[in-house]
């Protein structure tokens, strides 16, 4: 099997050539491994690698039939405690931190057949739409562009996925970071329901519940295959999604009725390009295509500003605890060039927020989810942008400023779409259905919490169309040579 022929095919048609024995997990690591390191030279998507690991797990991997068994994988750089890679955060403070043992993600992983050979690159501690690191030595480019932001803070995985180095590659998402780099890059990116995904053992929540992971992929079957294999409420969780049956098998479920679809176009009086809210429009048409409703609705009247500053409020806290952490473990107070300046800035924000201040953002928050499931109430979907802009130039959207609160609100202006859907816990996914002289634009189906697979079942419907095929293609990297 050559790279065409490997990248040519999703992660489950590969998973059934290795169960028959067409091919050796060994060989799709070689070409998984040589695809990584020129599409890494190109746009700086790696972070840790661990090329001989992997191939010696490649060597003695057992295939396991309606697994991933056998697939060469790629782990986020978010701090997700694995024995096999350490991880920066995208951080020099974090610079090669090493787990004791595996988070209960990474374990579910690996009896899902990934094989990890290598972390993808993320922005400084997650906290930016766009992955463009000082520890990285550089911006992880945009395949389609290497002008333009990759999106964050999944932006190595999508950028993976859209190269067609890995067909599935892990994502986290705290206010968009699966979807952005999703939208930006022309793959899939589900954000599954709060507590569908483990988070554990050594933390319940991430960001007052804004944070969740999951996967990026070329596929919806592969998303949902791999959402069967990784879902779950761990013992002790603090949240949890309601169960429901195999989100793979519910793809092939002919649904019963047309879906009432909201489509949703303001962003409460912020700015949008004329190619998302197209996007939009050729998608609605899409739906009523295949006989589902469409209804365009305004969404409530909400303060979104004050929505953006209790998120500041809730990650800044988030890296102050982290860095006090780090520091007390090392025993010293921050060096001016461990943290960049906007997150450096953070960490002093998040220091001298108060216990109430925090509380009244998290209430904050979950007034919001509480507004999000008003708003879909009566329907049975939710279509929208994912984001207003384009993919942004590099360098639009910098952390180089000593201003957390003003680069976090400038990042909002390109995500109402999105936190809001965080703050809710409600599934949401960015799928690649548009394409503006040459560059992927996404748009974001938001469903009702735990409803995932009426998520996935519209995706795949959508999947067939020429729209998702003219919109996923792949990328021409000798763009960059």
């Amino acid at each position: 099997m050559n790279f065409e022929e490997y990248r040519s095919r999703d992660g489950i048609a590969l998973a059934a050539l290795l169960a028959n024995g067409e091919v050796s997990a060994l060989d799709l690591m070689r070409i998984a491994i040589e695809a990584a390191e020129r599409v890494d030279a190109l746009t700086n998507m790696l972070s840790y690698k661990d090329y001989e690991g992997a191939l010696a797990k490649a060597f003695r991997h057992e295939v396991v039939a309606g697994k991933f068994s056998g697939l060469p994988f790629l782990l986020k750089d978010s701090g997700l405690a694995s024995t096999d890679l350490p991880t920066s955060i995208g951080s020099s403070l974090f610079e090669a931190t090493k787990a004791q043992s595996d988070a209960t993600l990474v374990k579910r992983f690996r009896e899902a057949g990934f094989i990890s050979f290598a972390r993808s690159t993320v922005p400084e501690l997650c906290m930016a739409p766009t992955t463009e690191a000082r520890r990285n030595g550089g911006p992880t480019r945009n395949p389609f562009d290497p002008t333009r932001s990759s999106g964050g803070s999944s932006g190595g995985a999508a950028v993976a996925v859209a190269a067609g180095v890995v067909p599935v590659a892990h994502g986290s998402d705290g206010g968009g970071s699966i979807r952005i780099p999703a939208s930006s890059c022309g793959v899939f990116g589900l954000k599954p329901s709060r507590g569908r995904v483990p988070l554990g053992p050594f933390r319940g929540e991430g960001w007052g519940g804004l944070a969740c992971d999951g996967v990026l992929t070329r596929t919806v079957r592969d998303t949902a295959r791999a959402l069967d294999l990784t879902a779950g409420m761990e013992t002790g969780a603090p949240y949890a999604a309601p169960p429901g049956c195999s989100f793979e098998a519910s793809l092939d479920v002919t649904l019963e009725r047309p879906l009432r679809i909201a489509v949703w176009q303001d962003p409460w009086g912020l700015a949008m390009d004329g190619p998302c809210r197209e996007a939009v429009r050729k998608s609605a048409e899409l739906c009523a295509s295949f006989g589902h409703e469409i209804i365009a609705i305004d969404p409530p009247d909400f303060d979104y500003c004050a929505f953006i500053d209790a998120i500041i409020t809730v990650m800044a806290s988030n890296v102050a605890l982290s860095v006090r952490v780090k520091l007390s473990a090392l025993g010293r107070d921050p060096r001016p060039d461990e943290l960049e300046p906007a997150i450096l800035d953070g960490y002093f924000i998040g220091a001298r927020t108060t216990a109430p201040d925090y509380v009244a953002a998290v209430d904050r928050l979950h007034a919001t989810g509480r507004m999000m499931a008003a708003m879909i109430d009566g329907y049975d979907l939710v279509l929208s942008p994912t984001l207003t802009t384009l993919p942004p130039t590099l360098g639009t959207i910098s952390t180089k400023e000593a201003d957390f609160r003003g680069f976090r609100r400038k990042a909002s202006e390109l995500t109402p779409f999105l936190a809001v859907a965080n703050a809710s816990g409600q599934p949401a996914a960015s799928l690649p259905l548009w394409r503006h002289e040459g560059l992927p634009v996404g748009v974001q189906l938001i469903g009702h919490f735990g409803r995932e697979d009426m998520v996935l079942a519209l995706s795949h419907q959508l999947e067939g169309s020429a729209l998702w095929s003219v919109a996923q293609g792949w990328p021409d990297l000798t763009n960059f040579l």
